[in-house]
């Protein structure tokens, strides 16, 4: 049964206030733009968002952010967004800050059904207080929760109508381990292929994990940062 939807509208329109919302990416590369467009223009409010980052300015999950929708930022680095900064610092945002890898595993243990784990990262810091602590073979880690969003935001390179999913090359980065983590996940995709034209062997995430797929167009793929030097 095909999962495709014809409209972003339509796919997000089970999302209301107070959802938490998980979205893949890396900075800007491999992030669901049209999704978070959509969500941006529906307008709910009180979002709990995971994600690697939380955009720049005037673009990405930035927009959700300059729209006030974003209540809860789990993140685990947030230097590009000046909004951010000011929204933090005024408090009318809450960040929870989390080591890279661990927001990874976070995510992937959440997506397996692992309800958490122990980690070293952490231990002897602010990431570690409030946390349980126990001591394998002489060393100290820490329990972290794995993630379950209501939603998950992917992006994708390509899809065929079950769900299954190819990406493209860095754009890979956080998006496998966000599809897995969401109750419902959603797809964009830059293309839309027939059923069986994916080989098998490259696919990345298996459409047992996508629930709707969104085909879109005409996309920036901004560079977050543009470094030059003279030849």
């Amino acid at each position: 049964m095909s999962k495709l939807l014809s409209s972003f509208e339509s796919a997000i329109e089970q999302i209301e206030d107070g959802a938490t919302i998980i979205v893949g990416g890396f900075g800007l590369s491999g992030i669901p733009e049209k999704l978070i467009i959509a969500l941006r223009n529906k307008g709910v409010k009180d979002l709990t968002v995971v994600s690697n980052n939380c955009g720049v300015d005037d673009w990405g999950l930035g927009l959700l952010l300059e729209n006030k929708q974003i209540k809860k930022m789990i993140a685990s680095y947030v230097g590009e967004n000046k909004l951010f900064e000011q929204q933090f610092l005024s408090g009318e945002l809450e960040v929870e800050l989390v080591p890279q890898g661990t927001l990874a595993e976070r995510l992937r243990a959440g997506g397996a059904g692992i309800p958490a784990f122990y980690t070293a990262t952490g231990v002897g810091t602010e990431v570690a207080e409030g946390k349980e602590h126990k001591e394998f073979d002489g060393r100290t880690y820490i329990m972290e929760k794995g993630i379950v969003g209501d939603f998950a935001f992917v992006k994708a390179w390509k899809a065929d109508h079950f769900g299954n999913l190819v990406y493209r090359k860095t754009a890979r980065n956080f998006n496998p381990v966000v599809a897995t983590a969401g109750k419902v996940t959603l797809v964009e995709v830059e293309e839309l292929v027939g059923t069986g034209e994916l080989d098998p062997d490259e696919i990345h995430t298996s459409g047992v994990y996508v629930q709707k797929v969104l085909v879109g167009n005409d996309y920036v793929k901004r560079i977050e940062k543009l470094t030059t030097a003279n030849a």
